[in-house]
């Protein structure tokens, strides 16, 4: 690890040491968490409209809010009894956001998982579909018409730009 790394990896994780840096510190993780949220939000409205293209653009902004929030979630870490004790209300309150926080990514999770299981069915179908064309059409020995072999099926070539 560089020294750069090393550096900013204590710093992020270097309790507080003072009530006042603590309520700052609390109060950036509930704004980026807002951020994140409403991010993670527009991600979920894009995908459930069929608009990865849009939803993927979202993709530098996500992952620079989501380190903000490691960070600073790295940090109450190292510091919440401190912080438990020197600013109750405000912990609670970021108690609170959290479950909130956390119900919302679950959402998210739960639409992108549905997308990926969508999209991977209908390439799975699209890869069958030309299998089965490729092979010849032939009866078994039963009457009924084969199967095309496993060895038939060819990988796909997707273009991205149309």
């Amino acid at each position: 690890m560089s020294t750069v790394a090393a550096k900013t990896a204590q710093t992020s994780t270097r309790p507080v040491a003072s009530a006042a840096e603590g309520e700052l510190l609390i109060r950036h993780l509930l704004e980026v968490m807002d951020a994140l949220l409403g991010t993670v939000e527009e991600e979920t409205a894009l995908v459930r409209a069929g608009k990865l293209g849009e939803a993927a653009k979202l993709e530098a902004s996500k992952t620079e809010l989501s380190n903000m929030y490691v960070a600073d979630t790295a940090r109450i870490r190292a510091s919440r009894h401190y912080l438990d004790q020197a600013t109750p209300a405000l912990t609670a309150e970021l108690r609170k956001r959290h479950d909130l926080f956390r119900a919302v990514l679950q959402m998210n999770l739960t639409v992108l998982a549905t997308a990926h299981a969508v999209s991977e069915s209908i390439m799975r179908g699209v890869s069958s579909e030309l299998a089965r064309k490729a092979t010849p059409q032939a009866y078994g020995a039963t009457g009924h018409a084969t199967r095309p072999p496993a060895a038939s099926m060819q990988p796909l070539t997707l273009s991205r730009v149309l």
